[in-house]
């Protein structure tokens, strides 16, 4: 499985530690799962955002042809 490298301060460390223990994980199951969450909410909220341009045309046509 390929690793990747990640570099972070002391202090960003630190708050990761922190966090990942709270959770019950360990920092590198906390730090992926965080990382994949991400990417997954930013592939989402692209969708919404397009799905909500095309609602806003086609309304906006609607409007226009009902005046």
């Amino acid at each position: 499985m390929p690793n990747l490298e990640l570099t972070f301060t002391d202090s960003e460390t630190e708050l990761l530690r922190t966090a990942a223990a709270a959770s019950g994980q360990s920092l590198e199951a906390f730090v992926h799962d965080a990382v994949l969450r991400y990417a997954r909410d930013n592939d989402f909220r692209a969708r919404v955002e397009a799905t909500s341009r095309l609602v806003a045309d086609k309304s906006a046509d609607l409007n226009r042809r009902l005046r």
